[in-house]
């Protein structure tokens, strides 16, 4: 429960960083692939190429020990000083046989395309053989091996073999540069097609959200792909029929409650010519307590009309006018607290609420004790805070096992005692209703002391 409550969680469990972290991972794990099928071709082309160039050196090596064995020695060392690049010079060194098998590829392929004519001896490898790249600094770092290869005529000839050079890395300076700039493009791409997919749900859960608020509300605008126009052909026909719903049940209720008022009061004008004192009396009693259920009645179909225009409203304010009013009619009611907040409300719906509650706790409790703060409990989705209002009473309390059940429609806890105090338990489930409608909450628990303590929760105007 503690992961699922940290912001953190739900930010890494929302739609939009999924599509993002799919977009990343396939396609660094395409880009990764297609990078280790080419250092793969690479290689396969380098060694290719290798080869290549080993047999034309071998072959061209072979031509030239044969072009200066047929020129007269006087004039091998002027050729040899003309291509100091080749890796040849004459040398004093007589070859003989020894068990050092050269390492380089090129230095192998030379003594088996030599052996058959010439006599060839391998040195093991030694900085003074390194005599082809002296401009490079690689010669006195890497030992060079060499080859001693003797004509038919007795002059030897010393091939220098250079130690091969390092392959270039596949990955140098430049291409984390480019490496850098094309994951940020994709990143960047990635963002933007996570936030233009998830545009719509934001816009459906807004909706949902005002909906709950004002059923009145006007229409999504239908546009957007297929599926999106779909979902929100669906979303506004949804509204539509609850609406519909909702202003039938509305206008029954207040056409039932409403034309029993007629009847009700001329049944009490005939009641009044009843000798009977005591029956009387009673007859009037039960007729008061149907007068008050028609009344509670059309309290309920009010609060469930959403007609009434939002607006700002200074919560302190109409929380001082509440509480001034029922000290005026002599009840014992005290105000603690400031929220310095304004919220959006209905006023006439939201005084119903509160009066509600203040009712409810006079009657059970003989006193009120109202007490108004700003909560530290935000909406996670909207970052929407809430101001919380307690009416508090020092009544019997509420079963615990009954909690939730005082919201129900004409629920009563004690039978007797609802008559005593001309309850007709609709008065929370009126007060539950103007509270969702202003996208807050109602709930209510025992206090620790004794009574009874109702929390009721409103978002304050952003």
């Amino acid at each position: 429960m503690k992961w699922q409550n940290d912001p953190r969680a739900s930010r890494l469990n929302s739609i939009s960083t999924r599509i993002f972290a799919i977009l990343i991972l396939g396609v660094l794990a395409a880009a990764a692939l297609t990078w280790w099928f080419a250092f793969g071709e690479r290689q396969t082309t380098l060694s290719h190429e290798r080869n290549s160039f080993r047999i034309e050196r071998v072959k061209h090596t072979e031509q030239l020990i044969r072009a200066l064995e047929a020129l007269p020695a006087e004039n091998r060392s002027d050729l040899l000083k003309s291509m100091p690049r080749l890796g040849l010079q004459i040398s004093t060194a007589k070859p003989e046989k020894n068990n050092y098998v050269p390492s380089a590829p090129y230095a192998q392929a030379l003594i088996e395309r030599l052996e058959e004519h010439y006599r060839v001896n391998a040195l093991s490898p030694s900085v003074e053989n390194c005599f082809m790249r002296p401009d490079s600094d690689r010669t006195t770092a890497e030992p060079c091996e060499a080859l001693l290869i003797e004509l038919k005529d007795g002059v030897t000839l010393k091939q220098s073999i250079s130690p091969p050079r390092a392959p270039t890395p596949p990955i140098q300076t430049e291409t984390l540069y480019y490496l850098g700039i094309f994951l940020s493009c994709v990143a960047g791409l990635a963002f933007f097609v996570s936030r233009m997919t998830i545009k719509p749900l934001l816009t459906l859960a807004k909706a949902a959200t005002e909906l709950g608020q004002d059923i009145n509300r006007p229409p999504l605008i239908e546009r957007g792909a297929s599926e999106i126009l779909q979902a929100t052909r669906a979303f506004n026909s949804m509204q539509t029929r609850i609406r519909n719903h909702i202003q039938q049940r509305t206008q029954m209720l207040a056409a039932i409650t409403h034309d029993l008022q007629t009847p009700l009061t001329r049944l009490r004008l005939r009641l009044e010519k009843v000798g009977d004192q005591e029956l009387r009396d009673k007859l009037i009693g039960d007729l008061s307590s149907m007068q008050m259920m028609v009344k509670e009645g059309l309290d309920l179909a009010r609060s469930m009309d959403t007609t009434e225009e939002l607006r700002p409203l200074d919560i302190d304010s109409l929380l001082d006018s509440i509480c001034a009013d029922a000290a005026d009619a002599g009840h014992n009611i005290a105000l603690l607290g400031k929220s310095n907040a304004t919220i959006l409300a209905r006023p006439q719906a939201l005084k119903r609420c509160l009066n509600n509650l203040i009712d409810n706790a006079m009657k059970y409790g003989n006193c009120a004790q109202v007490e108004v703060e700003r909560s530290d409990d935000k909406n996670r989705a909207t970052n929407t805070k809430f101001i919380k209002i307690f009416i508090r009473d020092e009544g019997p309390g509420i079963p615990e096992d009954q909690l939730l059940r005082v919201f129900e429609p004409f629920y009563r806890i004690e039978t007797s005692r609802s008559r005593e105090t001309g309850g007709t338990g609709l008065g929370l489930t009126i007060a539950l209703n103007i509270a969702r409608q202003h996208n807050g909450n109602l709930v209510v628990k025992n206090r620790a002391g004794g009574g009874l303590e109702a929390c009721l929760s409103l978002p304050v105007k952003a």
